[in-house]
C-alpha cells in the first residue's frame, strides 16, 4: 500500500496513541530496569523509522510488557538495574536485537513467528503477566522488601501494617481511571489523565512516598559506544528476544490483516521490527516490540496508513524536553498503569480449556507456566524448556501409533492412525501382532492406512516383512487406503506385498461384511496403491 501523505485519520490516531504512548513507556521502562525517561527514548525514533518499513498500518512499535520483561531478566544478573552499567548493557541489548531481526527478515526467515506453539505461548505470556504483576505489587503498597518477584509480592501482600494507603489510594484512582475510561468512550486517554492527576495531586498534597524522581530534559543523545565486551553474555538472550518478542507483533499484524482481508508480510514485518529495535539501540534505551493496546487503539482512532506510528514517534520525540514535569509522579500509579495493561494476559480460562481438550498439549502449558516462574527472572529459559516440552511431545506422537482393532467373521480390520516411520516401526509391529493374536479362524487381515499421516520407507519395508511371515502363516493381507503423500518409493515397497499378484485400487477395498474382490483387478495407473498378501 502506497500512501503519499498522512490522512487525518492517521493525525487523530497518531495523537492519540500518543496520548498512551507516552506514560505507558515511562512504567514499562522501570519494569526493564531503567530509568523512567528511557522509556521516551524507545518510544521516539523506533516508532519513526519503524513506519518506513512495516507490513502492516496498525501496527505501533515501542516499549511493551513482555520484552521488557524479557530484557530485565537478560540484563539484572550482569549489572544493577538503572546504573550506567546497566543502561549500556540495555543498549547494546537493543542493538544485538535489532541485528538479528533485519537480517531473519532480509533472508526471508519471517516465518519464525510461526515456530512457537500456541500452547508455549500461552504458559510463557501468563507466567509473564504473573510475575510482572507481582513485580508491580509492591510499588502499589509503597515497599521495597528484598528478594525475587513473587518472594517481594508474598512479602508485600503479607505486611498490611507497613502499607501507604496513600499510594495504594493513588493506584486504586489510577486503575479507575484507565478503566473506567474505557467504558466512557474508547479514546479516552485515561492513563494519561491517571498521570497528570497524579502529578497535580502529588504536588498540591506534598506527598512523601516515592516517585519517578527528577528526569533530564532534552533530546536524545545518539549512542555509538557499546560495552561490546558483553556481547557472548547477551547473546542467547538477544536471540530469545529476538523470536519470542516477534511473535506479539506477528499476532498482531497477522490477525488485523485477517480482519482487514489484507496481505501480511512477515518478512518485511520482521525487517521493521528490527530496525525499530536498531533505533532504540543507537537512542541508548532498551528492546522494543508491537504493543497490541496501542495497535489497537490506532487502528480504532482511524489509522489509513504507517503515518500514524510515524506520528506517534514524532509527537514523543517532542515531548522529551518536557519530562522534568513528571517528577512528582508516585510510583504506585506506573505500577497500577503496568497491572492494568497485563492483566488481560492472566489467562487461567484458556488454560483450563486447553486441559479439557488435550492433555498432551496443557502439559506444554502448564510446564511452560511453572518454567517461567521458576526460572525468573531470566524468563527467557522458561520459553526454551517450553519448546523442548513441545517438541517432546510431538516426538512422543510420532512415534506412538494408534490403532482400531474390528473383527468380522474370519477377517480382521486393523486401522492405523498416526506416523509411520522408522521411528514407530517397533509400535507398529507389536499392535499388527497383537491384532492376529490367538485368533482362531483368522483368514484374513486388512491394514486401513487412512488414518496415517505420513509413511516413510522403513515404515513400508516394515509392512512388507510383516505381510511375508504372517503369509507363511497361511494369512492373507490386504492395504487398502494408502496415504495419497506417499512417495513413489514407498509405494513400490508396498507393491511388493503379495508379488506377483496385483493390487488392489485405493479405497476400493470393501468393508469385511461385503463382497470380497477377486484377485484379478489392477490399479489403472499401476500406482501399486493397495497389495494383497497371499
Amino acid at each position: 500500500m502506497h500512501v503519499t501523505r498522512p490522512s487525518n485519520g492517521d493525525l487523530v490516531a497518531g495523537v492519540s496513541v500518543a496520548m498512551v504512548a507516552i506514560p505507558q513507556s515511562l512504567a514499562y521502562a522501570e519494569l526493564a530496569g531503567m530509568p523512567a525517561q528511557y522509556g521516551l527514548f524507545a518510544s521516539a525514533l523506533p516508532p519513526l523509522l519503524a513506519a518506513i518499513f512495516v507490513s502492516s498500518r496498525y501496527l505501533q512499535t515501542g516499549p511493551v510488557a513482555l520484552t521488557a520483561l524479557l530484557s530485565f531478566g537478560a540484563l539484572s544478573g550482569l549489572a544493577e538495574p538503572a546504573s550506567s552499567e546497566y543502561i549500556a548493557l540495555a543498549a547494546l541489548l537493543a542493538l544485538m536485537v535489532g541485528i538479528m531481526r533485519t537480517l531473519f527478515g532480509l533472508v526471508r526467515m519471517g516465518s519464525v513467528a510461526y515456530l512457537l506453539s500456541e500452547p508455549v505461548l500461552l504458559g510463557f505470556t501468563t507466567g509473564a503477566a504473573i510475575l510482572i504483576t507481582a513485580s508491580q505489587l509492591p510499588r502499589m503498597f509503597d515497599l521495597d522488601p528484598d528478594g525475587r518477584n513473587l518472594e517481594r509480592a508474598a512479602i508485600a501482600l503479607t505486611s498490611p501494617g507497613d502499607w501507604s494507603w496513600t499510594a495504594i489510594g493513588f493506584a486504586v484512582m489510577a486503575a479507575v481511571v484507565i478503566v473506567g475510561g474505557r467504558r466512557i468512550h474508547k479514546l479516552f486517554p485515561g492513563v494519561l489523565v491517571a498521570v497528570a492527576a497524579g502529578v497535580l495531586l502529588s504536588a498540591i498534597s506534598g506527598y512523601s512516598g516515592s516517585t519517578v524522581g527528577e528526569l533530564e530534559g532534552g533530546f536524545i543523545s545518539l549512542r555509538v559506544d557499546f560495552p561490546w565486551a558483553a556481547v557472548p553474555d547477551l547473546l542467547i538472550p538477544a536471540l530469545a528476544i529476538a523470536l519470542v518478542g516477534f511473535a506479539e507483533p506477528a499476532s498482531i499484524a497477522r490477525t488485523f490483516a485477517a480482519e482487514e482481508r489484507e496481505l501480511w508480510d512477515a518478512n518485511r514485518e520482521m525487517v521493521s521490527q528490527g530496525v525499530a529495535n536498531l533505533a532504540s539501540g543507537v537512542s541508548g534505551a532498551f528492546p522494543v516490540g508491537g504493543s497490541f493496546s496501542r495497535s489497537s487503539l490506532n487502528r480504532l482512532a482511524g489509522a489509513t496508513s504507517p503515518w500514524s506510528g510515524a506520528i506517534t514517534g514524532l509527537i514523543v520525540l517532542l515531548a522529551l524536553p518536557l519530562t522534568p514535569v513528571i517528577a512528582d509522579l508516585p510510583s504506585a500509579i506506573l505500577g497500577a498503569i503496568v497491572i492494568v495493561a497485563v492483566f488481560k494476559l492472566i489467562n487461567v480460562g484458556d488454560l483450563i480449556a486447553l486441559v479439557r481438550q488435550s492433555r498432551a498439549q496443557s502439559m506444554v502449558a502448564v510446564g511452560t507456566l511453572v518454567a517461567t516462574l521458576a526460572t525468573a527472572p531470566r524468563v527467557e529459559q522458561g520459553v526454551l524448556i517450553g519448546i523442548g516440552l513441545a517438541l517432546a511431545v510431538h516426538l512422543y506422537r510420532e512415534l506412538v501409533v494408534r490403532s482400531d482393532v474390528v473383527r468380522t467373521g474370519g477377517t480382521v480390520t486393523l486401522s492405523f492412525h498416526g506416523v509411520l516411520w522408522f521411528a514407530s516401526v517397533p509400535s507398529l509391529d507389536i499392535q499388527v501382532r497383537q491384532a492376529v493374536a490367538d485368533r482362531e479362524g483368522l483368514e484374513r487381515l486388512v491394514v486401513d492406512l487412512g488414518g496415517v499421516g505420513r509413511m516413510d520407507y522403513s515404515g513400508a519395508s516394515s509392512m512388507l516383512r510383516i505381510a511375508t511371515e504372517l503369509e507363511s502363516a497361511g494369512i492373507d493381507v490386504v492395504l487398502v487406503r494408502i496415504p495419497p503423500g506417499a512417495t513413489r518409493a514407498v509405494r513400490a515397497k508396498l507393491a511388493e506385498i503379495g508379488s506377483p499378484h496385483t493390487a488392489t485400487p485405493i479405497g476400493s477395498e470393501p468393508r469385511p461384511d461385503e463382497p470380497q474382490p477377486s484377485d484379478s483387478g489392477t490399479d489403472r495407473d499401476g500406482s501399486g496403491a493397495g497389495a494383497t498378501a497371499r
